[in-house]
């Protein structure tokens, strides 16, 4: 199948920024749209930003403005941007991999923390 590796978490200060990488390997040739999630303590896993193999982008609105993602299909790599955070980003962040029509279930990586302090 696919297997996502994220990176990039940490603890940062609102109004900073962080960079979030994923690497997928295994049958890359299988992954459709991907992107991130994210899950705060006490709340739902909600989507953040999500790019299609075409390069259509969907972005929550909470982080439009602020957070970019983009692709490289080569080296088979989702990397999400985030400016101007505040603490309300603070989360788990999930890299996830749809693999429709391939696999009907979506890959997910182990989630990496992001916390962001006032």
């Amino acid at each position: 199948q696919v297997q996502l590796v994220e990176s990039g978490g940490g603890l940062v200060q609102a109004g900073g920024s962080l960079r979030l990488a994923c690497v997928a390997s295994g049958f890359t040739f299988s992954i459709n749209a991907i992107g991130w999630y994210r899950q705060a303590p006490g709340k739902q896993r909600e989507l953040v930003a999500v790019i299609s193999r075409e390069g259509n982008i969907t972005l929550a609105g909470s982080v439009k403005g602020r957070f970019t993602i983009s692709r490289d299909n080569v080296k088979n790599m989702v990397l999400l941007q985030m400016d101007s955070l505040k603490p309300e980003d603070t989360a788990v962040y999930y890299c996830n991999a749809d693999l429709r029509p391939y696999y009907s279930e979506p890959t997910w990586g182990q989630g990496c923390q992001v916390t962001v302090f006032s």
